[in-house]
C-alpha cells in the first residue's frame, strides 16, 4: 500500500526552512553590524575610508578562501555539527568586535567571522536539496534567502538605537550574544530529515518522490568517502557552473555594497542626516526582502505551469540583475526619495535574482554538493572582497559616482553570464 496515498504527510520540512531562516538573519547582521558602527568607528580609531576599506574587505578574504575547505568539511560531518561549530565560532567573534582597540584588532576578529560564517550557504543549500522536493525548492530558497534582508531591515534601525543609547561597542556584543545562544539551541533541536522525530514517512516518501535526497544531509561514512579526481574537479567548472559562478559574483558585489558602504554613502556623500538616514537604510532591504519571496514564488510556480526549470528560475535572476544596474541612476540626483527609490528599485531586483543557490541544487553533481556550493560561494565572495576595497579606493579620491557605475557594470556582465554560458539547466554528471 502507499503510504504517501493513505496518510497525509507532516510538515516538519517547514520548521527546518524557519531554522535556516533564523540562522541567515543572524549571519546577515552579524556582516552588517559593522556597516552601522563603521562612521563612529573611523572617527575612534582615526580611520579613512581606504583603511575603512580594508577592515569591510577582511571578512570576505577569510570567508573567500574558506569556502572549499568548508564544502569538503560539511560533506564529511554534516549540517548539523558544522552548523553548530559556524554559529558559535562567528558569534565569539562578533562579540569579541566589541572590544576591540583599534584596526588591526578589527580586522583580525572580522576575518575570523569570515572564517566561520564560510559553510553557511553551502549548508543551507545541501538542507533544502535533502528537505524539499524539486518543485517546492526554489520557494523555500526564496524564504531562507529572504532572511539577510528582512533582518537588516527590521534589525538595522535597532542597533542604531543601541549604538546611540549605549555605544558601537554594544552592537557587536548583544548581535555576538545572540548568535551564541542560538548555536546551542542548533545543536539540541536540528537533525536531518530520517533522524527527525516530527517527520512521518509520507513526508519522507513525498520529498523523495519530488526528487529530495533525504539521505544527503547526514555525514559521510568512511566507506562511502571517494577520492576526488581530475574528472571530478571538471564537473565542477562545467560551463553551466562557471556561469552561475560568475552570475554569484555580480549579486554578492551589489549586496556587499549595501552591506558595507551604503549607509556611509547616504551621510557622508549625500549629506543626508543620521536618522533620515537610518529610515533609508531599511526601505532597499525591505524591496530586496519582497523581491527575493516575489521570485522564489514566481519560479515555483513556472515549474507548476510547465515551464522548464531553466526558464523558471533564470528568468527572475536575469531580470533582477537588470534591474540592479539602475544603482548609477543614484549619481544624478540629490533628492532623497528619488535616491531611496533607486537603491530601492537596485536591491529589489537584486533580491529577484537572489534564488541562485536553487540552480545549484539542480546544477551540481549529487557526490559534490557539498563543494560544488563551496566554489559556487567563493566565487560570489569575490564579490564581497573587492567591492568594499574599489568602493572605499574610489570614494577616498573621486567619490562615490565612480563606484557606483561599477556595481552596475557588474550586474550587466552577471546577467550576460545567466543568458550566454548557462544554457539548459540539467544536473551535470
Amino acid at each position: 500500500m502507499d503510504i504517501s496515498v493513505t496518510t497525509a504527510p507532516s510538515k516538519r520540512r517547514y520548521i527546518t526552512l524557519l531554522m535556516i531562516f533564523v540562522t541567515v538573519v543572524i549571519c546577515y547582521v552579524d556582516r552588517a553590524n559593522l556597516a552601522v558602527a563603521s562612521v563612529h568607528i573611523q572617527q575612534e580609531f582615526g580611520i579613512n575610508k581606504t583603511q575603512m576599506g580594508y577592515v569591510f574587505s577582511a571578512f570576505a578574504w577569510t570567508y573567500t578562501l574558506c569556502q572549499i575547505p568548508g564544502g569538503w568539511f560539511l560533506d564529511r560531518v554534516g549540517s548539523k555539527m558544522t552548523y553548530f561549530i559556524a554559529i558559535f565560532g562567528w558569534s565569539v567573534a562578533t562579540l569579541g568586535q566589541g572590544f576591540a582597540n583599534g584596526l588591526i584588532s578589527l580586522m583580525g576578529l572580522r576575518a575570523i567571522t569570515g572564517m566561520f560564517e564560510a559553510p553557511a550557504f553551502p549548508t543551507n543549500n545541501r538542507m533544502v536539496t535533502s528537505w524539499f522536493p524539486e518543485q517546492e525548492r526554489a520557494s523555500a530558497v526564496g524564504f531562507f534567502t529572504s532572511g539577510q534582508f528582512v533582518g537588516l531591515a527590521f534589525l538595522t534601525p535597532l542597533l542604531i538605537w543601541v549604538q546611540e543609547m549605549l555605544s558601537w561597542h554594544w552592537v557587536f556584543i548583544l548581535t555576538g550574544g545572540v548568535g551564541i545562544i542560538w548555536s546551542l539551541i542548533w545543536h539540541f533541536v536540528y537533525q536531518p530529515p530520517r533522524k527527525s522525530k516530527g517527520i512521518n514517512a509520507a513526508e519522507l516518501h513525498y520529498i523523495a518522490a519530488g526528487g529530495g535526497m533525504i539521505d544527503g544531509d547526514a555525514p559521510t561514512t568512511k566507506a562511502k568517502r571517494i577520492p576526488m579526481t581530475v574528472a571530478d574537479w571538471k564537473l565542477i567548472f562545467n560551463r553551466k557552473l562557471v556561469g552561475v559562478y560568475l552570475g554569484q559574483f555580480a549579486v554578492t558585489s551589489t549586496l556587499w555594497f549595501f552591506l558595507t558602504w551604503f549607509p556611509n554613502y547616504l551621510t557622508q556623500e549625500k549629506h543626508i542626516g543620521a536618522l533620515t538616514a537610518g529610515f533609508m537604510t531599511t526601505v532597499p532591504f525591505l524591496a530586496a526582502f519582497v523581491g527575493v519571496l516575489l521570485s522564489g514564488i514566481f519560479a515555483d510556480r513556472m515549474v507548476r505551469k510547465g515551464k522548464s526549470i531553466g526558464f523558471a528560475r533564470k528568468t527572475p535572476i536575469i531580470c533582477g540583475l537588470l534591474l540592479s544596474t539602475c544603482i548609477m541612476g543614484a549619481n544624478y540626483t540629490d533628492d532623497p526619495f528619488w535616491i531611496m527609490a533607486l537603491m530601492a528599485l537596485a536591491f529589489f531586483g537584486n533580491g529577484f535574482a537572489s534564488i541562485t543557490w536553487s540552480l545549484v541544487s539542480s546544477l551540481a553533481p549529487v557526490r559534490l554538493i557539498g563543494l560544488t556550493g563551496g566554489v559556487f560561494n567563493f566565487v560570489g565572495g569575490l564579490g564581497g572582497i573587492t567591492v568594499p576595497l574599489v568602493v572605499g579606493y574610489l570614494a577616498q579620491d573621486y567619490g562615490f559616482a565612480p563606484a557606483l557605475i561599477y556595481i552596475a557594470a557588474v550586474a550587466l556582465l552577471g546577467a550576460l553570464s545567466y543568458i550566454c554560458l548557462v544554457g539548459e539547466v540539467k544536473r551535470v554528471g
